[in-house]
């Protein structure tokens, strides 16, 4: 079965995903959502790519270096052994500053033996439409686009350079790097700064990661999900990805194929919302940074979404060019979504800047500047909640009053009650409580169905949807109530197929879903776990987690009767959903107050 085997590497500015036998197909350079220079990840064929050819009787293996986000393939057979780490510099360089090169480096170390192998360099410019032309020179190959000349990326390796560009077998008997790099360095580059960089990167990613609540049981996946997150940071806004990718299909052969590689209010707040339980304060203010930079005036509304420097018009094109994952067709690139209404967002956000305000506060102004955008976040849902929206599942084609949708528009009230309490706003907290009250009642007369005994997918259906299962989570209703236990059983009863879960039945603008939306089943776990069946929710968690590829990263999607991955990946939705499940079965490591890990 063909799964989405792929490590993951990256340095907050970019990511690049690395095929089990070390190949990188998918690379955006200089930023996480500029134009790929490798994109055989999306057409096989026209996409170029980055590898090490072997014989086959070569057994390749991959695997992460500890708890880092250096990712070791190594390449074994008779006649010797090998190894390639790979990995983006990243490290601080002074208290604010950090460094973060728009390069990849491999490392490649000879074990033992001769090993013989093909370096197959295959840059295609521009997501793949332009060819490139490779020029030698004496300390670098320059490849730049025939298209536009200034489009170019540079390559420094201690392998020979037409070796490299002729595809010729050589053998090993020394250790090798290669450095691709969107900029032209003004440094030597040998093996010995790549060692270097090397070692700077790894204990940048141990540090990090020892500074996170650690747990006694299933604590390397923990560490695995939280160190996928950090990657998806951006981190000269703050902005937070959903995906590293575009285009990767929910289902094979259908057109579910969005583009990920953008900032969703409600994707990067439930992130932020694992990272400060996590106890990562830094990720979190550079993300309400990157909340209050989007807002330009106090005129300025909230959009779900925006790109990763905050920009507002996210213009959807199809790449006809490629022929798309296993011919899943179309690639997009943009996404339409970003002027949808959908009054989930604000929910999540203003969750987090509740946390934000309680455990984090700041400097007198910035506690004022973060007011202002409340009381703007607060007219924007007192203005849309009762409108009909298009939901946290993006319809495109239908608004309905979705009961989520009503359900996180209390959510957004009640914090910002919270928050004018802890400011001793008291007319401002009573004024937004009494409208958060009025949703909760409309909710429970309206989006409760008395015949289905559940609450529904939209007043207007009797739908089941998972996102339901949230309504606890967010403290909308209590875990014990009966209408929760109730809601909780019907979506299981209808929703749980093959041990997964489906966000919906109904037939949306392409017909009825075919693949397990992965946070669903995550959301069922918990859900299951806080109305007391907890036996039955650690079954599911256990079988999720052989859902992980062989690197423990998570996609969008899994499907039913294979338990492939698919959609976008790694998926921050999944990898939080994970976190969040995990820590309920597992104990957390007492550490002394009094030491800062």
């Amino acid at each position: 079965m063909k799964n989405l085997d792929y490590g993951v590497i990256g340095n907050c500015r970019t990511a690049a995903l690395v095929s089990r036998t070390g190949s990188i197909d998918w690379l955006c350079l200089p930023d996480f959502d500029s134009p790929s220079v490798f994109t055989r990840l999306l057409d096989e064929e026209k996409g170029g790519c980055f590898a090490f050819q072997v014989s086959e009787e070569y057994r390749v293996t991959q695997s992460y270096l500890g708890n880092t986000n250096i990712l070791v393939t190594r390449f074994e057979s008779v006649e010797g052994e090998f190894v390639v780490m790979d990995y983006m510099p990243r490290y601080r360089t002074s208290e604010q500053k950090y460094y973060l090169p728009p390069e990849v480096h491999r490392y490649l170390r000879v074990v033992r033996g001769r090993p013989r192998v093909r370096i197959l360099y295959d840059p295609k410019m521009n997501y793949a439409g332009e060819e490139a032309l490779h020029t030698v020179t004496p300390n670098y190959i320059r490849t730049s686009s025939v298209v536009d000349p200034e489009d170019k990326i540079y390559l420094y390796s201690s392998v020979d350079f037409n070796t490299i560009l002729n595809g010729e077998e050589m053998v090993l008997t020394d250790h090798h790097f290669f450095l691709l790099s969107y900029n032209q360095k003004l440094i030597a580059v040998d093996l010995n700064r790549v060692l270097l960089e090397y070692e700077r990167t790894k204990v940048y990613w141990l540090n990090w990661i020892n500074r996170s609540r650690q747990y006694k049981q299933y604590g390397d996946l923990i560490n695995r999900s939280m160190l996928v997150l950090k990657l998806m940071a951006y981190q000269y806004s703050g902005a937070m990805l959903a995906a590293l990718t575009t285009s990767l299909p929910e289902s094979i052969g259908e057109t579910r194929n969005w583009d990920y590689r953008f900032c969703w209010l409600r994707d990067a707040s439930m992130s932020i919302d694992t990272l400060l339980h996590m106890r990562h304060r830094g990720t979190a203010e550079r993300f309400i940074g990157f909340i209050k930079r989007i807002l330009k005036s106090r005129d300025d509304t909230f959009q779900i979404m925006y790109g990763i420097r905050g920009e507002r018009e996210l213009t959807e094109q199809v790449l006809t060019h490629l022929s798309g994952y296993e011919n899943s067709y179309p690639v997009r690139i943009g996404n339409a979504a970003y002027n949808q209404l959908q009054n989930d967002s604000l929910g999540y956000l203003m969750d987090v800047i509740y946390k934000y305000y309680l455990y984090f506060p700041g400097t007198l102004d910035e506690v004022e500047e973060i007011w202002e955008m409340v009381r703007n976040m607060v007219r924007m849902v007192m203005k849309s909640w009762r409108s009909p929206d298009q939901s946290i599942w993006e319809f495109r084609t239908r608004e309905l009053n979705f009961v989520f949708s009503k359900v996180m528009s209390w959510v957004a009230l009640d914090r910002a009650s919270l928050i004018a309490e802890l400011l001793h706003k008291d007319r401002y907290a009573e004024l937004w409580r009494r409208e958060a009250d009025v949703i909760k009642a409309e909710v429970h007369e309206k989006g409760w169905n008395e015949e289905l005994q559940t609450f529904t997918q939209a007043y207007e259906n009797g739908d089941h949807d998972s996102s339901l299962l949230l309504m606890q989570f967010y403290d909308f209703i209590d875990a014990r109530d009966e209408r929760y236990v109730k809601t909780v059983k019907a979506i299981k009863e209808h929703l749980f197929h093959n041990g997964l879960m489906y966000r919906y039945k109904s037939e949306d603008d392409f017909g009825r879903p075919a693949s397990s939306f992965t946070i669903c089943t995550f959301w069922l776990i918990e859900a299951l776990f806080v109305i007391g069946e907890e036996e039955q929710a650690r079954e599911i968690f256990e079988s999720m987690i052989t859902c992980a590829n062989h690197v423990g990263l998570y996609s969008e999607d899994l499907d039913f009767e294979t338990r492939r991955q698919l959609g976008n990946f790694p998926q921050a939705y999944s990898h939080l959903a994970f976190i969040n499940t995990a820590t309920l079965f597992s104990e957390e490591k007492e550490l002394s107050k009094f030491i800062r890990p």
